[in-house]
């Protein structure tokens, strides 16, 4: 059966009005996925024209390649967003990216494949890598992790309150059975969770916060904001499209931290260039419209936020 390559694209006006295209511009979607925003940039691009995608998941990069194998405009990077330095170097534009767009989390496509073991409603191997090829599955990880280190994920990158009692139960199972599928681990979690959110699976956050510690992903995106200051140029525009608080925070953060004048230098007659605001917040939290969610229910939990570099 042929695999489900279409993946409805999360705040797709929004992202196109705030990149403020230059047709001559140089973009990066360091999020690929099945490249619904790249699609729509690169009609927005002249010929001179750069776009960079890049994404961790081989089948997100055989997938670019076969719908843009030959457009010159186009260049395409199985790696991290976390790579950005080194890739927007070989590829000769760093500090001349006009704007670079991050869209965090899980693509359609790779939830409704079973056999990338994302999803707890489809049966399938517990995996959860985005590259399949690189690092330890989820299963790998359950059965050689401490009780107090799967509580620990469970807790900072789930904020479930019931990690403890969660780990304790993976233990106890593994202890009589290998954790081998994405059913078998949700059934697990179901029966230790004492109380359920209203239209929220149990297994929801520590689904998560597993597969946000399999893939490194919050390290990554610290990293990848970083690198972005250098790499964009003046005036060149970062979006960055969260699903959960934790990723939220973060850029929420990142972005203040390096667009507010600390108090102390606001009394200096000139302050030093490097001391300066480096980025300039451009919105508060952008969410979806109500039709958008109604047409798309995974873009419910979606946030939008926009910097733009000022040196």
């Amino acid at each position: 059966m042929q695999k489900k390559e279409y993946h409805q694209p999360v705040l797709l006006e929004e992202v196109i009005e705030w990149l403020a295209i230059k047709p001559n511009g140089v973009y990066i979607d360091a999020t690929l996925g099945r490249g619904g925003h790249s699609r729509e940039i690169l009609r927005r691009l002249s010929e001179g024209a750069r776009l960079l995608m890049i994404d961790k998941d081989p089948e997100a990069v055989a997938f670019a390649q076969r719908s843009w194998d030959l457009d010159q405009r186009v260049q395409v990077y199985q790696a991290s967003f976390a790579e950005l330095e080194d890739i927007t170097k070989a590829s000769g534009v760093y500090g001349k990216v006009d704007g670079l767009l991050l869209d965090l989390g899980v693509s359609s496509p790779q939830l409704d494949q079973a056999e990338r073991g994302f999803s707890f409603l489809k049966d399938g191997p517990l995996d959860m890598r985005m590259d399949p090829n690189r690092g330890i599955s989820a299963a790998r990880w359950l059965a050689d992790a401490t009780e107090r280190k799967i509580a620990q994920v469970i807790k900072d990158y789930g904020e479930e309150r019931y990690a403890k009692r969660i780990a304790e139960a993976i233990v106890n199972t593994r202890r009589r059975e290998a954790i081998m599928s994405t059913v078998q681990l949700a059934t697990i979690i179901k029966r230790a969770h004492p109380r359920w959110d209203r239209h929220k699976h149990p297994a929801t956050r520590t689904f998560q916060a597993i597969r946000i510690y399999i893939n490194q992903e919050i390290e990554d995106l610290k990293s990848c904001l970083q690198q972005s200051i250098d790499v964009l140029a003046t005036s060149g525009r970062l979006l960055v499209i969260s699903f959960h608080s934790i990723e939220d925070r973060i850029v929420k953060h990142f972005i203040r931290r390096h667009a507010d004048e600390p108090v102390a230098l606001k009394m200096l007659p000139i302050i030093p260039a490097a001391w300066r605001p480096k980025l300039k917040s451009l919105s508060r939290g952008i969410k979806p419209t109500v039709q958008a969610i109604a047409s798309n229910p995974r873009s419910r939990s979606a946030v939008l936020r926009v910097a733009e570099k000022l040196l």
